[in-house]
């Protein structure tokens, strides 16, 4: 079983970027590969999506802000935000499966007002 680990979270102003990196302790090479996140409150709720081909999609919350994307020789994979706002609070959780599973400690974002 591949081990996913991220990082890159923090506290950033609405508006700010944060890139959140998503490192396997395996191959991701013929893995389709998705971000997600859970909000103080509320559900975990699917984000971004990369394929092995690298074909994307998004979340309508976040479609034109975010990029997925993946670097397979580094067996890892990205989430560059942009325009963030205060509703992107969450922990944010890369995963192998869609819906998830076997979830890892995720990483913090913050965007304040």
């Amino acid at each position: 079983q591949v081990l996913l680990v991220e990082s890159g979270g923090g506290l950033v102003q609405a508006g700010g970027s944060l890139r959140l990196s998503c490192a396997a302790s395996g191959s991701i090479s013929y893995s389709a590969m998705y971000w997600y996140r859970q909000a103080p409150g509320k559900q975990r709720e699917w984000v971004a999506f990369v394929g092995r081909a690298g074909n994307t999609n998004y979340a309508d919350s976040v479609k034109g802000r975010f990029t997925i994307s993946r670097d397979n020789a580094k067996n890892t994979v990205y989430l560059q935000m942009n325009s963030l706002k205060p509703e992107d609070t969450a922990i944010y959780y890369c995963n192998q499966y869609y819906p998830g599973r076997d979830w890892g400690q995720g990483t913090q974002v913050t965007v304040s007002s």
